[in-house]
């Protein structure tokens, strides 16, 4: 092991964007154990008289997720949403073909509605734009969103919610470019659709949010034509495109793993360059902006599942063990999503309990915090402010597909209210600790408050039912401050968030 050395330069009247707080979303589909086993278990211990796990609904609370898409994801393109209301006793079950289960339709709208309000969150509501189209999705709205006086607002009155649930963010279908997707389409048919659905739901309601769907991924065919050809239609009725994003493991290279986050940077600018092209051919003054509302590590289960459970309720799937390594990655990721705050305003982690996701949940036993809980719990407290612009120079490595990756990416977050700055970073590095020397112009009285670390001597540490704090926040206690600079090491292999407080700042 060995010891490198970065600079690192912010300024106080240096900012390039501001966090929305819904940058710390999340996402529950109807997808494995998700809902049934996770979110909702009557019988478990720790349920609460409407059937939701406390346990988990703690962990939730915990991250303070500001927003939640649902319910899907692939199980919304075939979503009956008036399956999903009215008594719970004369819901039908219906067979689930995006992930061959049984969907009870035990936990639908209002349920889910009330889990989300008691995790302090929103909803973000996706429509079904695979089977369905204007009409259903015009009634849904007015279900979900009008005040009464009207048949399908009448209607969620007469199921018991007397004031409508008024939520604000609408997903125009889901991954309508995958060939997975039932009712899949060709951007022009799915543009098409979507603008007419969009304008459809203006006219309702010009403040709702609507998001559009962008490409599954960068490598699919059609990308990036297809968010061409899609805001051509509907440009200027929609607020935002989606951007869907997972990091994988091919083989045993640690070094390419840790730098997907680049090929995440990529992904995201070449979107925001297909925006402004569509701005600027329609001659428009109003701005699209990003919902990265599918993001996270996803390799571990994948072709791993089994047929043994086909067709039941909350059938064992996607239950990716995340390890060290998979921490550093969403880490990576992270730091993208705030260096891009100005044009990504929202994302969701995907999912938010059991299935790829930051909590398990055993059927019989407690609800644990997997490694990759630890670096959005970091950044959702903490990296709600101005995002300053930061300058790195690292030193790095080459890879096949990427070129030149630096060892140490990073932002810095300036939170005004609180006189504190925090700085989030990983280390790269498989065995040098690299000395960071942070320059931290404008702001003068600097202390370190604390420099909270994960790192493991193994990268592949998890966290079990019987381990569940194998892997956990560290304190750096060796961290200074000298007038506008903050000397650090960064242990390899490591994600790090250091707050500092100050007393005077330039712009002030």
């Amino acid at each position: 092991m060995g010891e490198l050395s970065a600079k690192i330069r912010v300024d106080s009247e240096l900012i390039s964007g501001s966090v929305d707080n819904r940058m710390f979303g999340s996402f529950v589909e109807h997808l494995g154990r998700a809902i049934y086993g996770g979110v909702y278990q009557p019988d478990h211990a720790s349920a609460d008289e409407s059937g939701f796990r406390t346990d988990v609904l703690d962990l939730v609370k915990d991250l303070r997720v500001p927003i939640i898409r649902y319910p899907g994801g692939n199980y919304v393109s075939a979503y009956k949403w008036e399956d999903a209301v009215g008594p719970v006793g004369q819901r039908p079950r219906r067979m689930d073909l995006a992930w061959k289960a049984v969907e009870p339709n035990t936990v639908g709208l209002d349920e889910f509605y009330r889990w989300a309000k008691k995790a302090g969150s929103d909803v973000m509501m996706a429509l079904n734009l695979g089977t369905r189209g204007i009409e259903e999705a015009r009634n849904f709205v007015e279900y979900c969103n009008h005040p009464g006086g009207l048949y399908w607002s009448d209607l969620r009155r007469a199921h018991g919610r007397e004031e409508p649930y008024n939520f604000r963010v609408w997903c125009l279908g889901n991954e309508m470019d995958g060939p997975w997707q039932i009712g899949c389409k060709t951007a022009d048919e799915y543009g098409k659709l979507a603008g007419e659905v969009a304008k459809a739901l203006k006219l309702f309601d010009p403040t709702l949010e609507l998001v559009v769907c962008g490409s599954s991924g960068p490598g699919m065919p059609t990308f990036p034509q297809w968010e061409a050809t899609v805001l051509e239609y509907c440009y200027e009725h929609v607020d935002y495109i989606s951007l869907h994003t997972y990091a994988r493991k091919d083989g045993d290279s640690l070094s390419a793993f840790l730098a997907e986050s680049v090929r995440f940077e990529n992904f995201i600018k070449a979107v925001e360059s297909t925006v402004q092209f569509v701005k600027a051919k329609k001659r428009s003054r109003k701005d699209v902006k990003i919902s990265v509302d599918e993001w996270n590590v996803w390799y571990h289960s994948i072709g791993k599942e089994s047929d043994d459970d086909l067709w039941q309720v909350g059938r064992r799937l996607l239950e990716d063990v995340y390890t060290v390594e998979d921490a550093l990655v969403v880490g990576c990721f992270l730091i993208v999503l705030l260096r891009h705050a100005a044009t990504v305003r929202m994302a969701c982690l995907a999912q938010l309990v059991n299935t790829i996701a930051p909590i398990l949940a055993d059927k019989e036993g407690p609800a644990w915090k997997q490694t990759i809980y630890y670096p959005f719990l970091h950044c959702s407290l903490y990296a709600r402010g101005e995002v300053l612009d930061t300058r790195i120079e690292s030193p790095g490595y080459e890879t096949e597909v990427y070129g030149f990756v630096p060892y140490i990416d990073g932002v810095a977050i300036h939170r005004p209210d609180a006189r504190e700055i925090a700085f989030f970073s990983v280390n790269r590095h498989e065995t040098d600790t690299v000395r960071a020397l942070v320059k931290l112009a404008g702001f003068s009285g600097l202390s370190v408050i604390e420099h909270v670390v994960i790192s493991d001597r193994d990268p592949l540490a998890s966290n079990t039912r019987e381990a569940p704090d194998r892997v956990s926040p560290g304190k750096d206690a060796s961290t200074k401050c000298d007038g506008e600079v903050l000397r650090a090491s960064l242990a390899p292999l490591s994600w790090n968030m250091i707050r500092v407080s100050y007393r005077d700042c330039a712009r002030n």
